[in-house]
């Protein structure tokens, strides 16, 4: 039933962000309808909590007189419990059917635009001065009710924020009797339908399932249980939520996300998927600028940089610990290696690391060839090279690739290389392609066995990739050369002369229609 229930979900909630569309693009009205999605999960969250911590005394928390002493005094306790065990707090009157039913009673649409914007600064305002406040730290700053991509009048904004809110609130979340990664699935899936329709921004915040999985399984491999899992440019923190699925328990999330509004909708989604704000450390800015984690060491580290992004480069970064030791910095244009140094720096010594490159990273010379080369022969952390199938991210049609690194490996004398981009190992789409299971397992068991298999895999010994002055470029390795079918040149020439015989009767009907039309022939 769970999977009927998602899929029923998902398509309500595609359903209403359709009110929306029209009025603004894409990625405007995604952070209204994902705001709202979160601002009613966490009023159910909030509701089915304060009704089990009342149930003992025969109280219904949408039943409380707000305004009478004893009410004031329920509210009170529940607000501290509220605090501690989710975070945060809602008044009976600031839930979501609460605020929706007053914006559409009795088929009117009552003012409610100031009273949203107060509820969902509350909801902010009751975590200050608590271990929750920087996990709700302006969470919802990307829901501007006065945008006048709304509507021209203050009427027309609050008709349409009303509308919004009446079709969600006669959506039952079934929070009480359902997995929250229903929920949170369904979230994921517009996130997903979201970004296929945004553009090349897109790629900025999420990264499509097939490969997360690919990842995710990458580096749970031989995992049971992890004490952290890290990402450094966490998007919306599908990856981080993709790897606590390929295992027991996750421990500690942490990521990090230059976006602001990504950076808003990554913490969302962990609260969705129902990690607790004590397991998840999220932080907003420049990961290669202004690193945030840097004390700490992870024991699974998932990453999708933005593809050959600019960065500094500043000299001074090679005092900089994370990059001192290369001796040279990944070039300004292309900072595909700076993260990886950043990765390698950051990744616990039993743990395993798999980032999303572009291929150019895999051969390009200079700077890059010489910090590709030190993490092969100095330091033999490279474990394996994996080639993905072509135009399969939102918005770029780059080819690109997975390495996967590890500081204690149990082959050190080698170098796995996988070719999964032949037209075999992926199912083709109309606007982008994408990995079937089939595939994904195929490449995750390839990795897991380390075997080599004709036109798809290779074990390269560290001695053959010197030997290609550690060009990782992979035809150099998997060989897919297809031998072309030999030509029968005597049967082409008998062929040739068949044909010449059919030109020359067909030549002769023609010639005499042409005398009976008393016209001349064309040849």
């Amino acid at each position: 039933m769970s999977e009927d229930h998602k899929k029923q979900l998902e398509q309500q909630l595609w359903n209403i962000a359709n009110t929306l569309r029209g009025k603004m693009n894409a990625d405007e009205f995604r952070d209204y309808i994902l705001g709202f999605i979160f601002f009613k999960y966490l009023s159910e969250r909030m509701h089915l909590y304060a009704d089990k911590l009342l149930e003992q005394d025969g109280i219904a928390y949408g039943q409380i007189d707000e305004d009478s002493p004893d009410g004031r005094e329920i509210l009170a306790a529940v607000k501290e419990e509220a605090i501690e065990q989710l975070g945060y707090f809602l008044k009976p009157s600031e839930l979501f059917h609460a605020i929706a039913s007053r914006g559409n009673g009795n088929g009117k649409n009552a003012f409610i635009l100031d009273d949203l914007a107060r509820i969902l600064n509350n909801i902010e305002q009751s975590t200050m001065g608590t271990e929750s406040e920087d996990d709700f730290d302006k969470l919802f700053e990307d829901l501007d009710l006065t945008s006048t991509k709304l509507g021209r009048t203050e009427s027309a904004k609050n008709e349409l924020i009303s509308k919004v809110l009446s079709h969600l609130d006669k959506i039952d979340f079934h929070l009480e009797e359902t997995n929250i990664d229903v929920l949170g699935d369904a979230y994921e899936y517009l996130i997903g339908k979201f970004a296929s329709g945004a553009g090349k921004k897109a790629g900025e915040f999420y990264t499509p399932q097939e490969v997360s999985k690919i990842l995710a399984k990458l580096v749970t491999t031989g995992k049971a249980k992890l004490k952290s899992a890290y990402d450094p440019t966490c998007g919306s923190g599908s990856l981080l939520l993709r790897v606590a699925r390929e295992v027991d328990s996750v421990a500690n999330f942490y990521g990090q996300e230059m976006n602001r509004t990504t950076y808003n909708l990554a913490r969302m989604n962990m609260i969705l998927h129902g990690v607790h704000y004590r397991k998840f450390d999220i932080r907003q800015e420049d990961t290669l600028e202004h690193p945030q984690h840097l004390d700490l060491r992870f024991e699974a580290i998932v990453a999708n940089p933005p593809f050959s992004a600019n960065w500094s480069a500043n000299p001074l970064h090679l005092s900089d610990d994370r990059f001192s030791q290369y001796g040279k910095l990944a070039p300004a244009s292309k900072a595909d290696f700076a993260f990886i140094q950043h990765m390698i720096y950051q990744l616990d010594d039993n743990g395993q690391m798999a980032v999303v490159l572009p291929h150019g990273a895999l051969f390009r010379g200079g700077a890059e060839g010489h910090i590709r080369q030190y993490l092969i022969e100095d330091r033999n952390y490279l474990d394996a090279v994996i080639g993905l199938p072509p135009n399969i991210f939102y918005g770029t049609s780059i080819p690109a690739c997975i390495l996967v690194f590890k500081k204690c490996r149990e082959n050190p004398e080698d170098i796995l290389f996988i070719d999964a981009s032949a037209e075999e190992y992926y199912e083709k789409g109309t606007n982008q392609n994408r990995l079937r299971d089939e595939d994904i397992e195929r490449i995750v068991n390839t990795y897991r066995a380390r075997e080599a298999k004709e036109k798809f895999s290779y074990v390269a010994s560290l001695e053959e990739v010197k030997e290609n002055d550690y060009n990782l470029n992979i035809p150099r390795y998997v060989d897919t050369f297809e031998e072309e079918e030999p030509i029968d040149l005597g049967a082409v020439s008998d062929a040739l002369v068949k044909l010449e015989g059919e030109v020359k009767v067909n030549d002769a009907k023609i010639a005499e229609f042409c005398n009976e039309l008393g016209i001349d022939t064309p040849f």
